[in-house]
């Protein structure tokens, strides 16, 4: 049996740069891997199987189970897996939690059923699953661009904290179209918010604030009606800064000091908020 972790993510930076005549929008994000993770078991077997089940989501339709389907169509492997998942990613949070599972299960089967396949080409097959996927084949700190299917590995972040926090808000399944449609011409950027962030971090610079950027906080409170008290109160406890994680309602803060990190993390949970405390995860604690 195969134990493997699948890390959330936050965005630093998305960008929307314009609507593609596909259908879907073209992007510019810096992702980073942090250390809230599900945990994934695969066994193997002669057909694919999971052994857990999500409410109202049949296997079938279950990003996991598409993963080992997928790579098993594109290598013609013959035999198969029998897929645990312990899940402490929140659902439907913006944090990636089921593209990482996918991902996770993309890395671990290729280890498993010895296919040697590499990251690249693992990526091509996430590409076909999400848009996230194939960023969560690298892990670490990267840029991601087009849909979110073209990765470029950076270097990682030296070891740095964020505290999420989880809002108590109704989310709809069709949360991240409806951010998409919300975003107007006017909102759209040209990627050089970006290629800043990846600029200061490969060169070490320190990162200064008002550098974060996620271009649906312009839009969340009208798919996320009553989150900006979520933003006040996160403000209030001390976070210098707020931003929403990918397509939300998580809300982040980014940190370099450790005890200030703790300080604003045991703040929000003593006003009874769900968060967590978590650090920024490398590529080589990903492994391929």
């Amino acid at each position: 049996m195969l134990t493997l972790k699948a890390f959330a993510k936050v965005n630093l930076v998305f960008e929307v740069l314009g609507k593609r005549a596909d259908g879907y929008h073209e992007i510019a994000s810096i992702m980073q891997t942090v250390s809230l993770y599900d945990v994934l078991t695969l066994e193997p077997a002669s057909q694919i199987r999971l052994n857990f089940s999500l409410p109202g989501l049949p296997d079938h339709a279950n990003i996991v189970f598409k993963a080992a389907q997928a790579l098993k169509e594109v290598t013609g492997f013959g035999g198969g897996v029998v897929i645990g998942l312990e899940k402490n990613i929140p659902m439907g949070a913006g944090l990636g939690g089921g593209s990482s599972d996918a991902a996770a299960v993309l890395r671990g089967l290729n280890r498993l059923w010895q296919l040697e396949l590499t990251r690249e080409q693992l990526a091509v097959i996430g590409a076909g699953l999400g848009s996230d996927v194939p960023f969560f084949v690298y892990g670490g700190t990267c840029l991601a661009e087009g849909r979110g299917e073209r990765v470029t590995p950076l270097a990682d972040l030296e070891q740095t904290w964020f505290v999420l926090l989880r809002p108590d808000l109704a989310v709809s399944s069709g949360k991240t179209a409806t951010l998409y449609r919300l975003v107007k011409p006017g909102h759209y950027t040209s990627g050089d918010l970006s290629a800043g962030i990846r600029e200061l971090f490969e060169n070490r610079v320190e990162r200064k604030p008002g550098t974060l950027y996620n271009v649906f906080e312009k839009v969340a409170p009208g798919a996320f009606p009553g989150v900006g008290k979520y933003i006040e109160e996160f403000r209030r406890v001390g976070a210098p800064e707020v931003h929403l994680a990918g397509s939300g309602p998580v809300l982040f803060t980014m940190l370099n000091d450790e005890r200030q990190a703790s300080g604003i993390h045991a703040n929000l949970l003593a006003t009874g908020l769900e968060s967590y405390l978590v650090t920024s995860v490398g590529r080589e604690e990903i492994g391929c």
